[in-house]
């Protein structure tokens, strides 16, 4: 594992990834206004309430492979929670890296609550305001204290579904909700979910109560979060999957007809 920096160099470290996170969904929210009339047709005809949400799921695309990806690579390819690569408790464990993906995150979601609150409730409802609360909260608290990261960053892998999600509303807009590939990405949809939010919180919960004696050593606040704010998100994506399902079933029985 790589050696810890200095408190002081890690404070630097979380403000400029969380800046980076802030100041990149900006870019590209600009940079998704630009190139979009030039590769849909459409964009101008679209209402400014549109336009708006088009170019925040811009950027909420963009932060959910970046994280997707980040955390990945952390879990599986590096050493980090690796049970034989460090002596370190495997909640105890944390990197430049993997600071540095936390920070962004929480720059991403402090953006998009931002908007979320300004644009009330056109991007969405109290349940996203919730769910970016939580994820926010959590973070935060993992990201300062270097513990807990494996789950935290367990949880920033289902954003890996959020890409299928924007697709599914992007297709919408653009008139091509009874296309193939609305077909496609929705069956798309329905797998990822069921593996990145479905399966993998069972996992989830499953090495944490496997690792139960080491998730106790976790500060207090941290521990009592970790116990709350999973099932919560859990749930929300339990019902979220519901209604993807019956999304699902609804499209695919109008496409036989």
């Amino acid at each position: 594992m790589e050696d810890s920096p200095s408190f002081s160099t890690k404070e630097i470290y979380w403000l400029a990834s969380c800046f980076w996170g802030i100041i990149t969904c900006k870019l590209v929210y600009d940079i998704t206004g630009f190139i979009s009339p030039f590769c849909f047709k459409g964009y101008g005809k679209l209402s400014d309430k549109e336009k708006m949400e088009w170019n925040n799921r811009g950027f909420s695309t963009f932060h959910a492979l970046i994280a997707a990806w980040a955390s990945l690579y952390l879990l599986l390819f590096s050493d980090l929670f690796n049970e034989d690569s460090s002596n370190d408790l495997i909640v105890n464990r944390s990197s430049i890296i993997s600071n540095m993906v936390l920070g962004f995150s929480i720059g991403y979601f402090l953006s998009d609550l931002a908007m979320v609150f300004w644009h009330f409730p056109a991007l969405g409802g109290l349940e996203y305001v919730l769910h970016h609360g939580l994820s926010m909260f959590s973070i935060s608290l993992s990201l300062m204290s270097s513990q807990g990261q494996i789950y935290i960053l367990m949880v920033l892998f289902s954003e890996s579904t959020t890409p299928f999600v924007n697709i599914r509303w992007y297709l919408d807009v653009a008139g091509r909700k009874s296309s193939t590939i609305y077909i496609y990405n929705g069956i798309a949809l329905f797998f990822g979910w069921l593996i990145a939010r479905i399966f993998l919180f069972i996992y989830f919960f499953a090495h944490m109560f496997n690792h139960f004696d080491e998730v106790k050593k976790i500060f207090p606040l941290g521990f009592y979060s970790l116990l709350t704010v999973p099932p919560v998100l859990g749930l929300m994506n339990v019902v979220w999957f519901w209604k993807i399902v019956k999304g699902l079933i609804k499209t695919i029985s109008k496409a036989r007809h």
